[in-house]
């Protein structure tokens, strides 16, 4: 009886250990949708572009500060995409690979998210300490 069970006591000890490593109610994107230049970037990068792609309502309420407003872009979301079409394609946008800034906001997002922060908090957190930066893109608050 003991070897039989000893299988099943490995299994559910590696789904308990797999379990571990995924943070609750942190949404990531496979590495496999995102661009070429994404998949190959430094992991703060590539992490930065798997949360866009799968918490764009997140996103789409943080401004980013980086002065990429000028170039239309409406929140930190739109430093990582421009599009999501109805067929469940994406269009990327590349300039977050490229900027720190972009990728520093999108990584405090997540890491407050992991901490259980609100949204809100989120997005005051984010106004204290990129403002200083540069001009903010114009972004809707949550729940706004």
């Amino acid at each position: 009886m003991t070897r039989k069970l000893l299988p099943v006591v490995l299994i559910l000890a590696l789904f308990a250990v797999a379990g571990c490593s995924t943070e609750p109610g942190l949404a990531m994107a496979p590495v496999s949708m995102l661009p070429a230049y994404a998949q190959n970037a430094p992991v703060t990068v590539r992490e930065a572009y798997q949360f866009a792609v799968a918490n764009p309502d997140i996103l789409a309420h943080q401004p980013c500060y980086c002065g990429c407003g000028t170039m239309g872009h409406d929140s930190n979301l739109a430093c990582f995409v421009q599009e999501f079409q109805a067929d469940d394609t994406i269009i990327f946008d590349n300039h977050a690979a490229g900027c720190g800034i972009c990728v520093d906001i999108a990584q405090d997002v997540m890491r407050l998210m992991k901490q259980g922060a609100s949204q809100g908090d989120i997005r005051a957190y984010v106004d204290a300490q990129y403002s200083p930066f540069g001009p903010s893109t114009d972004t809707p608050y949550p729940g706004a």
